[in-house]
């Protein structure tokens, strides 16, 4: 383990269920040569941000977190490792920045006119990137990474979160062409869309093939048409009993 870093919080091999992308949730953007750069004000220290966020993530891919120290990172940016610790604070700061960074990426969102389809357009995505060695080892490092400190964690949930809440304008459109009933919650459509993806890559570790992401779209798109993720009736209050 790091020595600037606290114990795991929980274990390396489990991942909240919650997750997706999240189209992969566009965590194929953090792989160090895919990433697009997002223009932002600052200058310097927006260019600073990118080569360590660069940095970070390659060093991740390459030795995984229990590899990851701020000299390399500070080595491979060009950045001072006085910087990296007085703006990243340690190790869990740039990974959590990283997820942040990510986040930032732009993220088409699939439109085919039917929410089945767009849902199985964006579980077919986390699929293809978790599955393909090239694509998905970035992605995989930097979530294992964010569940080994408090602070990756936070930015990890918040990065699905943010991710989920995009994601969500699949369930709109579908719910202003009357395909779903009002009040349907786009994030839990798309969390329950892609959740089976990540069970099987974060926690179980069993084989993902196509079909099992197709039917964990088609199984959401489903419950979302019979009004599971509408918010449920008010209890009927219980008549007070005859005096």
């Amino acid at each position: 383990m790091n020595e600037n870093t606290p114990e795991p919080t929980h274990p390396a091999t489990t991942h909240p269920a919650t997750t997706a992308h999240p189209a992969a949730t566009h965590l194929e953007t953090t792989h160090p040569e895919r990433r697009t750069p997002t223009p932002r004000p600052g200058g310097r220290s927006a260019r600073v941000r990118e080569e360590v966020v660069a940095a970070t993530l390659a060093e991740i891919t390459e030795k995984g977190y229990d590899g990851l120290t701020v000299e390399a990172v500070a080595s491979r940016s060009g950045v001072h490792k006085a910087t990296l610790y007085r703006r990243w604070n340690g190790v869990d700061g740039l990974v959590a920045d990283a997820l942040t960074a990510s986040a930032d990426q732009p993220w088409p969102l699939p439109d085919t006119g039917d929410l089945r389809e767009d849902l199985r357009l964006i579980t077919r995505e986390v699929f293809t990137v978790f599955t393909d060695p090239g694509l998905g080892a970035t992605p995989t490092a930097l979530i294992f990474a964010a569940q080994r400190s408090d602070t990756g964690a936070a930015a990890l949930r918040a990065f699905f979160a943010s991710r989920h809440r995009q994601a969500a304008e699949v369930v709109e459109r579908a719910v202003a062409r009357g395909e779903l009933p009002i009040g349907t919650d786009g994030a839990e459509v798309v969390r329950a869309a892609t959740a089976p993806l990540y069970y099987r890559l974060f926690v179980t570790g069993e084989p993902l093939d196509a079909r099992t992401a197709e039917r964990a779209a088609d199984a959401a798109a489903l419950a979302a048409r019979t009004g599971l993720f509408t918010p449920a009736p008010p209890a009927n209050p219980v008549p007070p009993e005859a005096s």
